[in-house]
């Protein structure tokens, strides 16, 4: 049976000069990846790893390299050549010079410039965003948009689909986009009833593997969380639809905070949509529809910039503006993410602060869903603590709130969490307020979160085997985190 094998592993090895060949294809492999490696301009230490880790592995190498390597998405483009519908007015200048700074960095950064918001709203936790939610769906006269990450086709994903269907059957123009990962376990069965009224539905960056000559995009996932109603109504904010975060069902839901926007600031909301939704239709019809029958102004008296991010963009707006934001603050810094895996940048900015004298609190879940993410994350905190920062790890739920306080001022909310992963790679939209009233809601959030979240101490146990050494293990993967 194996002797056609062995014979033709005889003739192979027997082939003159043979490992003359395989040094120079070796060569000629590590020569045309390299130079796609180098010309992408990536981080030294980043390049250099990849580059080694493909000349040591170069099958394995080359297929980790496909689905994980860094990637640039050329769709950023369609943004400044005219696809984005009619922008609105940018807000008007406030005198704080800080605020202003913000914005200019916001508009520069994502192309949208800054808007106001008549009201906003935060909603705490799963149960309270659902029904928000379902009532606004409700109201709905022309269209609802939705996009998001996780999508389950549980009690909670079922009662989202009814409503939508009903209105679907009203006449309402329904679409629904969602992460094909994210929300992989929903099959197109479950959206049946929605198509057959007459909604629409696309999957956002399907996984496709086989095709060695493309590369698949199975690591650069929306993570964004956005809902359009009739252009006036939007939500946004860190809450997916699933049964995991709606507390009116488990006691262990995730511990959440979302957003309620009227006004204009929605308008922007309505752009990212558009885009998202061109890129995964290759449609341009939704943006023609949209600009024949634009929604009526709404501005109000909250300042408020909404920040998309992704690999579409070198920028990484949300990454630039937290820490800018930090480098802002003169009195304090509050963050709260259940992901805390900082970039040199973000880490420098939060240190900084506290090394100079400002109450510098992070929040972070005491056991993530990702056990390598919460070794990660503890992997910082004994730089944090050194600097001045106070640590928490919040024990009840799984904290999953996504937000950046800073003095009384500014209130940084959304779906990005304190990672390389959401600064980099996945598609993200936060949502920056300059208001005294949202800031002083969300410390008040905090300060009530922090009854649960007890201190990380300085001296607290640390054995090498089951804490330093997995920690540090752990933060070796911090760039795919």
């Amino acid at each position: 049976m194996f002797d056609p094998l062995h014979d033709a592993w005889q003739a192979f090895i027997a082939i003159p000069h043979l490992r003359l060949y395989i040094a120079a294809i070796w060569i000629a492999y590590l020569a045309w990846l390299g130079g796609w490696i180098v010309l992408q301009k990536r981080e030294p230490v980043a390049t250099l790893s990849w580059l080694l880790g493909l000349a040591a592995l170069p099958v394995v190498g080359f297929l980790v390299y496909q689905v994980f390597g860094p990637q640039k998405i050329k769709r950023h483009r369609l943004r400044r050549s005219g696809s984005r519908m009619p922008r609105e007015a940018a807000g008007p200048e406030d005198a704080h010079d800080e605020a202003v700074e913000l914005a200019r960095l916001g508009a520069a950064t994502t192309g949208l410039p800054p808007s106001t918001a008549r009201s906003v709203r935060l909603l705490i936790d799963g149960a309270a965003t659902y029904e928000a939610l379902l009532e606004a769906i409700g109201n709905a006269r022309a269209h609802i948009h939705l996009e998001y990450y996780i999508c389950q086709p549980d009690r909670t994903g079922s009662a989202l689909l009814e409503a939508l269907v009903e209105r679907a059957r009203a006449g309402v123009k329904v679409r629904l986009l969602l992460d094909a990962v994210g929300s992989s376990r929903a099959t197109k069965r479950f959206f049946a009833p929605l198509l057959a009224a007459g909604g629409e539905f696309a999957w956002f960056h399907p996984v496709r593997f086989g095709r060695i000559w493309t590369r698949t995009w199975i690591n650069m996932r929306t993570h964004r969380k956005i809902v359009v109603i009739d252009g006036v109504v939007g939500f946004t904010g860190g809450i997916n639809v699933t049964d995991d975060e709606n507390d009116s069902l488990r006691d262990d839901a995730y511990r959440d905070l979302h957003l309620r926007i009227d006004g204009d600031a929605v308008r922007a909301l309505q752009v990212v949509f558009v885009e998202d939704w061109m890129y995964a239709t290759h449609s341009r019809a939704l943006l023609a529809e949209l600009s024949r029958d634009p929604p009526p102004r709404r501005s109000g008296p909250v300042s408020a910039q909404v920040l998309p991010s992704g690999p579409d963009s070198s920028w990484e707006s949300i990454h630039r503006m937290h820490v800018s934001a930090i480098h802002a603050a003169r009195e304090r810094v509050w963050l709260s993410t259940p992901y805390f895996v900082p970039s040199d940048a973000a880490l420098m900015a939060l240190t900084s602060a506290a090394l100079g004298g400002l109450d510098v609190r992070l929040m972070v879940p005491r056991r993530s869903d990702s056990l390598l993410v919460t070794l990660a994350a503890r992997s910082y905190f004994d730089d944090l603590i050194a600097a001045g920062v106070k640590v928490y790890e919040y024990g009840p739920r799984m904290l999953h709130t996504k937000a950046l306080l800073v003095d009384d001022a500014f209130a940084l909310i959304g779906s990005a969490n304190f990672d390389n992963r959401s600064f980099r790679l996945n598609f993200e939209l936060s949502v920056l307020f300059h208001d005294t009233a949202i800031a002083a809601q969300l410390a008040a959030l905090f300060e009530h979160d922090l009854a649960n979240a007890p201190q990380v101490r300085d001296d607290r146990a640390r054995p090498l085997l089951h804490a330093r050494l997995p920690e540090a293990l752990a933060r070796l993967g911090a760039p795919l985190l």
